[in-house]
């Protein structure tokens, strides 16, 4: 059973660390340094806009990562945390782990599959280590965020990261495009998943804090959303079955290789209007045939 968000007794205090003359906090807690939001911020804001990006995890068993994954978000002013199916509460646990990075998840949505919680967004990147019986397009951190800086703010965004001990299912990532690997030790490759969120998220910040070059004013079509692609699939491959071209009994890795293919094509709306328009003569010529 999942959870929804945490009820407002659950939020935890906000601590407001004293500043010092070079504008970084200084924390009674051992192990802390704050950097100031005052100093910093306010002016990185200015060069960057990172609302149009999704972190979403998926399947989530321990408040504590939810706290320490809004916390690392926080760091590097990303503000968006979609749960999917969590599997443990947003409490006074996890509002402790974030460590006053309450708006993070006091704003946080729940979302019952990834297809739902993705649907608007037109780049899904999944973090995942897991081997593939069929490869996946990757990138790394850093290629990760100059894909996403060269949307320019203009198509949402969502990086989804799987369960902590069994990651991503095959179903799940085939709504990703690509998928992000984060080089590790070979032989002690497992990041706990607020340390990969927030690598990942500290790419895409650092990628952010210049100014971005104008992008060109030529006619940009709009990139179909997930939603838009996902029911493309679905008629392609009702299609197909229809034709006899797929056979239910023995598919193999027909969609799948299919999927991958036009995930690397980074479609357009009016390009998926164009397939499912010609999928759609198909259906009215074979309706006449019979």
């Amino acid at each position: 059973m999942g959870f929804g968000k945490g009820a407002q007794s659950n939020k935890r205090p906000s601590i407001k660390p004293e500043l010092d003359r070079h504008g970084l906090g200084l924390s009674s807690q051992p192990g802390h340094l704050w950097i100031s939001c005052r100093t910093h911020i306010d002016t990185l804001a200015l060069l960057m806009d990172l609302t149009n990006i999704d972190i979403v995890m998926v399947g989530t068993t321990h408040p504590g990562n939810i706290g320490a994954a809004a916390r690392a978000m926080h760091n590097m002013c990303v503000s968006n945390l979609v749960l999917v199916d969590p599997k443990c509460p947003v409490d006074e646990i996890a509002y402790a782990r974030a460590s006053g990075a309450d708006t993070i998840l006091d704003n946080s949505r729940t979302a019952e599959s990834l297809q739902e919680a993705v649907k608007d967004c037109s780049l899904v990147i999944a973090a995942s280590a897991r081997v593939r019986s069929l490869p996946w397009p990757e990138m790394t951190p850093r290629q990760t965020a100059e894909k996403i800086r060269d949307l320019g703010g203009q198509s949402r965004v969502a990086l989804v990261f799987g369960r902590e001990h069994s990651g991503l299912t095959n179903e799940e990532l085939q709504i990703c495009r690509y998928m992000v690997n984060i080089p590790a030790n070979p032989d002690f490759s497992s990041l706990n998943v607020a340390s990969a969120i927030q690598l990942i998220c500290y790419e895409i910040f650092n990628l952010n804090r210049t100014p971005a070059k104008p992008r060109q004013s030529s006619a940009q079509e709009s990139a179909a959303t997930s939603q838009e692609v996902e029911g493309y699939f679905e008629h392609l491959e009702q299609v197909m079955t229809t034709t006899k071209f797929l056979d239910t009994e023995n598919p193999g890795l027909l969609m799948q290789r299919l999927r991958r293919l036009y995930q690397r094509l980074e479609l357009s709306k009016n390009e998926v209007n164009i397939l499912r328009g010609i999928l759609s003569s198909v259906e009215k010529y074979k309706a006449r045939s019979n």
